[in-house]
């Protein structure tokens, strides 16, 4: 099958790789993939209106991650978290995702933030300080009610009224020390979130990385593990090699996953990763290679999706969730090409075409005559007829 794509001429499809769900639990990785969420088909999706999903639609792609073994990180940035998923929406997602992964024993942990907040209102000093950790109680305890497990988010309403490291220290450690069973601590970087620069009271990274560690060395029995979101490997092969004993390093880096999770003889990373809702059935395959021992295989088909990671996760990088979605409709997944807040026009049309052609690459088109066809459709509606 040919199909003419601008920049591209015409690009033959070459199919869906063999792909396979396992028949056991994945043991050799903990892995979730952060997921997306699909508005209703008739919401009001301009900039601003409140977030209409369509539950339907978006708890069926959370089952289609679990049916292969990966676990669900659910709510977190992926999902539109503070760009165009209000807390209300939140809250019910939250409670939706419990409830489905508990009727198939999916693995669910789910994002605890700020959100709620109106950031032009916040106090400052102690006060905002006190109001920002009462925000993350009330999320936390949304999380715990589910039955999952809780992901401390990093927070846009700490970066603008903390002063300084000992003000993160203070809120992370009051609300650790609360918690009844160990969480995930996030560190999203700014490439992220833009709001979240200087998070750790620095914009130096070394000195961020020490007022982290020292928030880890105090609290570890309480921190399952970290989540760390900077795309920088060599950053993260250090502090993985620094962490305390049982706390373990949620690769985040969307750029640099393959050789951080097959690790090295120090140790690995487990995943925490937002392209593994673009490139879950090639994740999956890939570690149940690693739970069989075959590593140079695992190796081989994490770096075969490399290019298409490092396209979808490019600056700006925060307008990454346009192409998970993308590629969830151009699969069947979602009826139409919607995102929350209007963000379907956070790319490009030759952005998403060369998508298209990385994900065929990979194999990751399901439905090479779907998705040809939605792409005809794509590009029919923008202007260019294929």
């Amino acid at each position: 099958m040919v199909l003419n794509l601008p920049g591209y001429g015409s690009h033959e499809l070459t199919g869906p790789a063999a792909w396979r769900r396992p028949t056991a639990p994945i043991t050799s990785r903990i892995a979730y993939a952060a997921a997306h969420v699909v508005p209703a088909i008739d919401a009001d999706c301009t900039p601003g209106a409140p977030a209409q999903l369509d539950w339907d639609v978006t708890m069926a792609y959370r089952h289609e991650l679990w049916s292969y073994g990966l676990g669900v990180a659910e709510a977190m940035d992926t999902a539109q978290r503070g760009m165009g998923l209000d807390w209300a929406a939140t809250r019910e997602l939250i409670a939706r995702s419990g409830r489905a992964a508990a009727t198939v024993g999916g693995r669910l942990a789910c994002g605890a933030g700020t959100d709620q907040l109106d950031l032009d209102h916040l106090p400052g000093g102690s006060a905002g300080l006190t109001v920002v950790a009462d925000a993350y109680r009330e999320q936390i305890e949304v999380v715990r009610d589910a039955g999952a497990e809780v992901i401390l988010m990093a927070s846009r309403a700490l970066a603008r009224v903390a002063q300084s490291p000992a003000d993160y220290l203070a809120v992370y450690g009051t609300l650790l020390t609360e918690v009844d069973r160990p969480v995930i601590l996030h560190w999203l970087g700014a490439m992220f979130d833009p709001a979240l620069r200087g998070y750790w009271g620095d914009t130096d990274i070394d000195a961020a990385t020490a007022t982290f560690r020292e928030l880890l060395g105090s609290h570890a029995d309480k921190i399952d593990g970290v989540k760390v979101s900077l795309l920088d490997a060599a950053h993260e092969v250090a502090l993985r090699r620094a962490l305390p004993a049982g706390v373990r390093l949620y690769t985040g880096d969307d750029f640099n996953y393959p050789e951080l999770i097959i690790g090295d003889e120090d140790g690995h990373s487990d995943a925490l990763l937002g392209i593994f809702a673009a490139i879950y059935p090639a994740a999956s395959t890939a570690l149940q290679e690693l739970d069989a021992g075959n590593t140079a295989a695992a190796h081989d088909i994490l770096e075969s999706t490399r290019a298409l990671g490092r396209h979808i996760f490019a600056a700006p990088t925060y307008y990454y969730k346009t192409g998970i979605a993308f590629l969830s409709w151009l699969n069947g997944h979602q009826p139409g090409f919607t995102m929350v807040n209007g963000l379907t026009a956070g790319r490009s049309v030759g952005h998403l075409c060369e998508l298209f052609v990385l994900a065929d690459r990979a194999g990751l088109l399901d439905d090479p005559q779907l998705a040809a066809d939605r792409m005809r459709t794509y590009l029919a509606l923008n202007g260019i007829a294929r």
